[in-house]
């Protein structure tokens, strides 16, 4: 029988981002707005979504689990962020480091199932506008939705199975400011060639084949616009999914470049860079492109914002 490593590591360290004391406490200030930003923009949606019944369909409902999710992302990491900027506290425990790259993995990998699910129904709308109703009801939305999290779940518990079964024994040092698969590779001391090949095989055909159906999804959806007869309509549909498509292929690129490639070719600066556009730049951009340039997300915001004035000033 194989001998099961168990790991003599008790906690790990997390890099900072800078140990310059004025440049720690800009870059805590800086990612706590983006933070509350995030956070208020995405609760903001959820409340509008949950409250106003003009936006209760299927559109909408993925949008309100897209922003919770964009809410529990930089959740996951970015407390811990900004309490080792601000306090030098960067010891995570060993269960902590297990819990946020489980959480992290998971909410990753849903997202990118749910986008997705989000293109096509986007296709639906746009290319069967009249079969609609009847394509995407909301049983369908409900079942493709409760698929994307637990594919997610399903996901991460594999990879995190995979990284914590592993042995640390020379360095707790972390080469990220969170817990991370790249990173936990690079500081094991075990072989980790077989569960590296998973992981790149695993995240490659999930991660692939949810970005192929989102590429075709919005080939067809631009299709379909350009043999619109207004050219205001056009333009404006454009514009809406060309913001879509931006912040789509940003944060696919972003996790694709992450997660699928070798161990070998880890660079701690550059995967700091790559892992804010998608851990912390994209939950902020979401609610601003999917929603809040969106009229009846403006009209739902409204109503909601006159109800509690009208309770506050009872």
């Amino acid at each position: 029988m194989q001998r099961v490593n168990l790991s003599t590591v008790s906690e790990f360290l997390l890099v900072g981002l800078s140990d310059a004391p004025e440049v720690r406490f800009l870059l805590f200030v800086l990612f706590l707005i983006i933070y509350l930003a995030t956070m208020a923009g995405n609760i903001t949606i959820l409340v509008a979504i949950g409250t106003d019944t003009c936006l209760q369909n299927a559109m909408y409902f993925f949008l309100g689990n897209l922003s919770l999710l964009d809410i529990l992302c930089p959740t996951i990491t970015v407390p811990k962020m900004l309490e080792a900027l601000l306090l030098e506290n960067k010891v995570i425990s060993f269960t902590g480091c297990v819990l946020q790259l489980f959480f992290l993995i998971d909410v990753v990998g849903t997202e990118i199932f749910l986008l997705a699910v989000m293109a096509y129904d986007r296709y639906v709308a746009i290319c069967h506008p009249l079969q609609y109703m009847n394509i995407v009801s909301m049983k369908l939305c409900a079942h493709l939705a409760i698929g994307t999290w637990v594919v997610g779940f399903f996901n991460s518990l594999l990879h995190t199975s995979l990284i914590f079964t592993l042995f640390f024994c020379d360095s707790n040092e972390v080469d990220q400011y969170y817990c991370d698969i790249p990173p936990m590779l690079a500081l094991s001391c075990s072989p980790t060639y077989s569960r590296e090949l998973v992981i790149l095989t695993v995240a490659g055909v999930l991660g692939s084949s949810a970005f192929v159906v989102t590429l075709i999804s919005y080939i067809y959806i631009l299709m379909a616009i350009l043999c619109m007869n207004s050219s205001e309509s056009r333009h404006k549909a454009f514009s809406t999914c060309g913001s879509h498509l931006t912040v789509v292929c940003l944060f696919y690129g972003t996790t694709i470049c992450t997660y699928v490639r070798p161990s070998s070719t880890y660079s701690p600066n550059q995967d700091r860079i790559v892992s804010m556009l998608y851990g912390i730049l994209t939950p902020l951009l979401n609610p601003i492109i999917y929603s809040l340039r969106n009229k009846e997300v403006k009209c739902a915001l409204r109503r909601v914002i006159s109800q509690v004035r009208t309770a506050l000033t009872r």
